[in-house]
C-alpha cells in the first residue's frame, strides 16, 4: 500500500523504478562525501590540521553542490533521468534557488 502512494507520489510506474531510485541516492551520497575529501585537501583543507569548526562547514558546503550535480548524473547512468531533473528542480525551488532554471 505505502509503496504504490510512493510510486503515485514520485510518478513512477514499476517497484523496479523505486529500487533504481534509491540505489541512485545510495551511490550518489557515497560518491559525493569521497569526491569532497579531494577537494578540501586541494584547497589546502585537511581534516587533522584544520580547525573542525571551520573544516566541516566548509566540507558540508562543497558536499551539497557536488550531490546535484551527480544526482542527475548518475540518475542519468541508470535511465531515471526525467525523475532526478525534476527532482533537482523541485529541491532548488525549495532553496530559493528555482531562479537557475530559468
Amino acid at each position: 500500500m505505502k509503496i504504490e502512494k510512493l510510486k503515485k507520489r514520485w510518478g513512477i510506474d514499476t517497484n523496479f523504478q523505486i529500487v533504481i531510485i534509491c540505489i541512485v541516492f545510495a551511490v550518489t551520497g557515497s560518491a559525493a562525501t569521497k569526491l569532497a575529501a579531494p577537494i578540501t585537501e586541494f584547497i589546502g583543507l585537511d581534516r587533522e590540521t584544520t580547525n573542525p569548526w571551520l573544516f566541516w562547514p566548509v566540507r558540508i558546503l562543497l558536499i551539497f553542490p557536488i550531490y546535484q550535480v551527480l544526482l542527475v548524473l548518475i540518475g542519468w547512468l541508470f535511465g531515471q533521468f526525467t525523475f532526478f531533473w525534476n527532482f533537482e528542480k523541485k529541491t532548488l525551488n525549495r532553496l530559493g534557488l528555482g531562479f537557475l532554471f530559468k
